[in-house]
């Protein structure tokens, strides 16, 4: 048997690794970590002049918007796995008071992320998702207007003192998306509280 043969045998039964000199490179590859999403939603924690624009008459082509501008309050709960955001805003629309509770599982390294309003006092289907390259993303089944939608939520632009959200619906399937809802947040002083 000569060299070549030798080494050919060697690729083919090391499965394809590098070969130097007549022998396998001593190479270790370590699969990446899972994530641990347990702490993603920290960069939210804390008191936030919010500022709100809402589509007023969302997948109806209209694209009239309106403003609302308040405090929003998030707090942790269990030690990061769960954290309650609570908002309360005004505009020439009215007073919107809403309430968040996400919930981390972590089998599925994921968040769901749940939201109720005072004028329905009950949860929304949960959206559930996870952060990704510094931004979260959040779908989840709804009805708007007796139609089975799809929503998406999301974190985007996510810096010390400041964040954005955006919802939006798609009644197509996902192939399309509509935002009707932005949330700017800008970390309270203690002037603002």
């Amino acid at each position: 048997m000569n060299i070549r043969a030798l080494a050919l045998g060697m690729v083919l039964t090391l499965g394809g690794l590098p070969v130097y000199a007549g022998r396998a490179a001593d190479v270790v590859v370590t699969p990446p970590a899972p994530h641990d999403g347990t702490h993603d939603f920290d960069f939210h924690m804390g008191v936030w002049k919010t500022h709100i624009s809402r589509l007023i008459h969302p997948l109806s082509g209209s694209s009239e918007w309106t403003a609302y501008d308040g405090v929003s309050t998030v707090r942790s709960v269990w030690n990061g796995r769960a954290s309650l955001f609570e908002l309360e805003a005004s505009g020439p629309a009215g007073h919107l008071e809403g309430v968040g509770l996400r919930l981390y599982d972590p089998t599925a390294r994921q968040w769901n992320l749940n939201w109720t309003n005072s004028s329905i006092g009950r949860l929304d289907a949960p959206m559930i998702g996870e952060f990704r390259d510094g931004r979260g993303e959040f779908y989840g089944p709804d009805t708007f207007n007796g139609r089975t939608i799809l929503v998406r939520n999301g974190f985007y632009d996510i810096k010390p003192n400041s964040s954005r959200f955006e919802q939006a619906f798609s009644a197509d399937g996902g192939k399309t998306w509509e935002t009707n809802w932005i949330m700017t947040f800008d970390r309270a002083t203690a002037t603002d509280k």
